[in-house]
């Protein structure tokens, strides 16, 4: 198979393989465009994000792809947020259980969204406990900065594929490798 790619990628002149390569970066440079439009239009820094745990079953499943946006509105207790906590490479999917305004004696606020002052206490609903133990040592409270958006519509088990490939990286590569692969033998 590998021989049968280099033979066809030897057989194009310099430029189809420029063209092709031209063609690939088109393709990258589009998804790119296409996922900052994204953040832009739901002022979320990720407005989309699969589901890595069952921690919100039956709500959401491991392999749901979730759409995050964050509006003007405040978040309000039973709200589906996603969160990342100082310290933690991958965000966390869970409901919101209370929300308590406060101010901190400075007269600094901590602000949920642009319009409301407030803390945000979450938990998983398939949890049997609030999410202050996923939280850093001495924090109690989520605030505005750690949310990345909430949870507007999802599509079932999409994002399995996902999983897989941050379960085994080598697949991720692969992937990549073999539709890099076509997009370049591709003579049209």
């Amino acid at each position: 198979m590998i021989d049968s790619i280099v033979q066809e990628v030897s057989k194009l002149n310099r430029r189809q393989l420029l063209l092709q390569t031209l063609n690939l970066g088109l393709i990258i440079t589009s998804a790119l465009t296409i996922w900052k439009t994204l953040i832009l239009v739901t002022g979320s820094e990720s407005p989309v994000v699969v589901v890595l745990s069952g921690s919100m079953e039956p709500g959401f499943y491991r392999g749901d792809i979730l759409f995050l946006h964050m509006p003007r509105r405040p978040v309000e207790t039973g709200d589906v947020v996603v969160f990342n906590t100082d310290g933690r490479e991958i965000p966390i999917v869970h409901r919101v259980i209370k929300v308590h305004q406060r101010a901190d004696g400075s007269g600094h606020l901590d602000i949920l969204t642009k319009a409301s002052q407030g803390l945000v206490w979450a938990e998983g609903d398939n949890n049997w406990g609030d999410d202050r133990s996923l939280y850093p040592k001495g924090q109690l409270w989520l605030n505005k900065d750690h949310l990345m958006g909430r949870v507007v519509g999802y599509l079932p088990h999409v994002g399995r594929v996902t999983i897989i490939m941050n379960d085994y990286p080598f697949v991720k590569y692969l992937l990549i490798a073999v539709l890099g692969l076509f997009v370049v033998t591709s003579r049209e």
